[in-house]
């Protein structure tokens, strides 16, 4: 088993051969499902965001590994910021469709309007989240249902795919429960984390162990189009 010890990085590139997940927060979804809670609803991608920030597409293909496992969510906000950004760097591998990586399904509460929501809750909402951790919508599921879910399947593609690169087009939620497994800290903790649209955060999982590489990387939104 090779010793954590040895995997310092000293420079700014990432070496190969090591088991490391790009995680990518899909893009920003059009305005009408913006003004509920859309959670596990298949909406789709805003088209203006989608033309406006070809830039951000391309500069994230620049980022990523050419040789890599690509995953998604179910969803097509996950999907389509996936092909979109293999089209902006011309990737050609296959993408795994995944339910795994799906966000927190808030069942029967998807779709309501962001002003009327808080209504429905029986507990505080934390103060970057819409629900409580452990908190469970009727016909869904709590944070820390979606972080076992998330971390299960962290730790089996790791095992499947040693050394390998991967990357994996998410959601806000559940990227931050990512991030709450690989450290292992309360979900709760893990919720005051900050995960935009088109973010990264980059995971390796070394001898056993998690360490978190990265965290709502952004890529340049304003570069040349060229």
């Amino acid at each position: 088993m090779p010793d954590p010890q040895e995997h310092f990085l000293d420079g700014p590139s990432l070496p190969t051969g090591v088991t490391r997940f790009w995680l990518v927060r899909h893009a920003i979804v059009e305005k009408t499902a913006r003004q509920t809670m859309y959670g596990t609803l298949d909406v789709p991608l805003c088209p203006q965001h989608l033309s406006n920030q070809q830039p951000a597409y391309k500069a994230l293909a620049r980022r990523l590994p050419r040789q890599a496992l690509w995953f998604s969510s179910p969803l097509q906000r996950a999907r389509k910021t996936g092909l979109t950004i293999q089209k902006a760097g011309n990737f050609s591998a296959p993408m795994e469709i995944d339910p795994a990586f799906i966000e927190q399904s808030i069942g029967e509460w998807n779709g309501t309007p962001h002003d009327t929501f808080p209504a429905l809750l029986k507990k505080p909402a934390p103060p970057f989240w819409s629900i409580a951790a452990d908190e469970r919508p009727p016909g869904g599921e709590s944070m820390m249902d979606v972080r076992q879910r998330i971390g299960q399947a962290l730790d089996n593609y790791a095992q499947q795919n040693t050394g390998q690169d991967m990357i994996v087009l998410s959601h806000g939620g559940a990227i931050r429960m990512a991030l709450s497994h690989c450290l292992d800290i309360p979900v709760d903790t893990a919720l005051r984390l900050c995960i935009q649209n088109l973010s990264l955060s980059i995971i390796e999982h070394i001898a056993g162990y998690w360490r978190v590489v990265a965290i709502n990387e952004l890529p340049d939104f304003q570069e040349s189009a060229e």
